[in-house]
């Protein structure tokens, strides 16, 4: 298993719902730990599924949002 974390411009818990929602959605994807407060998500998922995948899905609901969404460091 591999973590990738994002930093995600959530403000409430239902943009937290929203971005476990959305990632929950990818085959592979096992754990979602969402942080509001820190604006940070930390997906545990196989190693098959990319990063760049999971930015993509969160990218769609980034620009409906207007939320910023960033692969972290």
């Amino acid at each position: 298993m591999t973590e990738t974390r994002f930093d995600v411009g959530m403000t409430c818990e239902g943009c937290a719902s929203a971005v476990k929602r959305i990632l929950g959605k990818i085959d592979g994807v096992t754990d979602i730990e969402t942080n509001v407060a820190a604006k940070t998500v930390v997906v545990t998922h196989a190693d098959g599924v990319s990063a760049s995948e999971m930015l993509e899905m969160l990218k769609k609901w980034s620009q409906a949002s207007g939320k910023s969404v960033a692969l972290a460091s």
